[in-house]
């Protein structure tokens, strides 16, 4: 086919999500992915005889079964639920931070985690449910945002969700100073912050309760075959609905036609492919910096993507160790491991080379015993820099700095864990900031897509997405979409963006 009710760039979560949403509308929709693989960040790769995860520490939003989370009722409705085998984690996080030397493990579980807080403050539990209860009402309230389609009843908010409304123009460290928790508590409560990269002075305190709420309350879950089992479930989901999927297919250009509406996308052998609508699971920097003339770019839509803010870029090292978890005293499964529990000293000081102030450690074999060959462990080390340092690193001295950064990581997870593991390290494979930007096309090689800032954070995007849109016919999903970047937000922000797409077709009369 050389047309199409819908087009998709790239095959990202958000991408994937996107198109099935439209193919069970009953309409025609094409994905076209520059790789040769769906996916994007949502896949995995070996070296030797180890399989590693090419980005996923653990997914919030799953539940049971019995007690589905909101990305598992997702995913039922887009029809994938049964195509993915999960593993429910047993703890939250093993923290350990050296200024305030703590050192202990969190567990999963409104009641579990709850009382768990009593261990670092006598009164640890009672704020802790006094939290949640006011995470609840922030769920709720968001739910009756999403059903008023953002025409909210003002006096049903004033009376139903006043602490929500109370809550909404604060960060992280402006809400827990407002409600007076003890800094132990606060310390715990912010242990989640590197997974947004967005310190507390200038995160939303309404995005940051949702998300971690939602980790709290319906626990943690990875797919047993990595993350890749996620994508080849959306790519057979996509099949099983007539789908296209074009793979080694680079968009090059999206066209418009004279009233500057989307009319067609150009691939890099040439072909033209014509569709009214495009729903773009990529960085706006690269749809109106690379994709569109610049004459077709209204003033609007640079300002808006000049004006947000990069992420946090990536670091990771992947390590195939030849002795067990077991052998080598790794107990846990998630360690984040800090200099200290401020988290905008924390951000301060990866700003720059020299200070792995802070990492997050998943070793996958205290979640699965058989990912990995007997007698062997799989970890993976990440970290942000939160600004663009890498850039300033030489061809000559690329691969020394990220040695360099590797080893340094390495050596802080020994110093905090009490463990050995440098030489048992059997298989390496290091990911720097280039590495994250050249594989996806991320500018400057984030993994968050832009920071989840107090003005410019999840409750705003979702307000304004449709005043945020420029293009008529296009439209941005995925991590760059209202929802900012992470497995569910990408997903839903897919599914939203179609829903929406689906809405404009509507109207079109299509």
């Amino acid at each position: 086919m050389n047309k199409y009710d819908v087009i998709v760039i790239g095959a990202g979560n958000g991408g994937l999500a996107a198109a099935v949403r439209v193919l069970m509308a009953g309409k025609s929709c094409l994905v076209c992915e520059k790789h040769n693989i769906p996916g994007g960040f949502v896949t995995s790769f070996v070296r030797g005889r180890f399989e590693f995860e090419a980005s996923l520490h653990e997914f919030n939003g799953i539940g049971t079964p019995e007690q589905p989370g909101s990305t598992r009722q997702l995913f039922e409705q887009l029809g994938v639920a049964d195509k993915i085998e999960w593993i429910q984690l047993k703890d939250a996080y093993h923290l350990i931070s050296r200024k305030e030397g703590y050192d202990y493990v969190m567990p999963f579980g409104y009641e579990e985690f709850a009382k768990a807080n009593n261990r670092i403050h006598p009164e640890g539990e009672k704020y802790i449910r006094d939290f949640f209860a006011l995470c609840q009402q922030i769920r709720d309230a968001m739910e009756y945002l999403s059903v008023s389609k953002g025409k909210p009843d003002p006096q049903v908010m004033m009376e139903k969700y006043p602490d929500y409304l109370a809550c909404s123009p604060y960060s992280v460290n402006e809400a827990f100073e407002a409600l007076g928790y003890p800094k132990e508590i606060v310390d715990n409560l912010n242990s989640y912050w590197c997974y947004l990269g967005s310190d507390g002075n200038n995160l939303s305190f309404l995005h940051y309760a949702n998300m971690i709420y939602s980790y709290y309350s319906k626990g943690a879950a990875i797919p047993k075959h990595r993350s890749h089992e996620l994508s080849l479930a959306f790519e057979q989901r996509i099949h099983e609905l007539g789908g296209d999927i074009w793979f080694n297919s680079e968009v090059t250009e999206i066209l418009t036609d004279d009233s500057g509406h989307v009319c067609a996308v150009r691939l890099r052998d040439g072909r033209v492919i014509e569709s009214r609508h495009v729903i773009a699971d990529i960085s706006p920097h690269v749809v109106y910096g690379r994709l569109m003339k610049p004459e077709a770019v209204p003033e609007k839509a640079r300002r808006l993507t000049n004006y947000r803010k990069l992420a946090g870029r990536g670091f990771t090292v992947f390590l195939g160790l030849n002795k067990s978890a077991e052998e080598l005293g790794i107990k846990d499964h998630n360690y984040f491991i800090y200099d200290t529990c401020d988290s905008v000293a924390q951000y301060e000081a990866m700003k720059k080379f020299g200070n792995t102030a802070a990492q997050a450690t998943v070793c996958l074999n205290n979640a699965d015993p058989q990912c990995s060959p007997p007698g062997t462990a799989i970890l993976y080390m990440t970290t942000l820099f939160t600004d663009d340092v890498w850039s300033q690193v030489s061809d000559e001295e690329y691969f020394k700095m990220k040695n360099k950064v590797a080893k340094a990581m390495i050596e802080r997870f020994e110093q905090a864990t009490g463990t050995s593991i440098h030489d048992h390290i059997e298989e390496i494979a290091i990911a720097t900031p280039q590495t994250y930007a050249r594989y996806c096309g991320h500018p400057q090689g984030t993994i968050y897509g832009y920071e989840s800032q107090y003005y410019d954070g999840l409750m705003n995007r979702i307000q304004m997405v449709e005043e945020d849109r420029c293009v008529d016919g296009l439209r941005i999903g995925g991590g760059f979409g209202e929802r900012l970047l992470g497995y569910p937000s990408s997903y839903k922000s897919g599914y939203n963006e179609a829903s929406r797409t689906l809405r404009d077709m509507e109207k079109e009369g299509c």
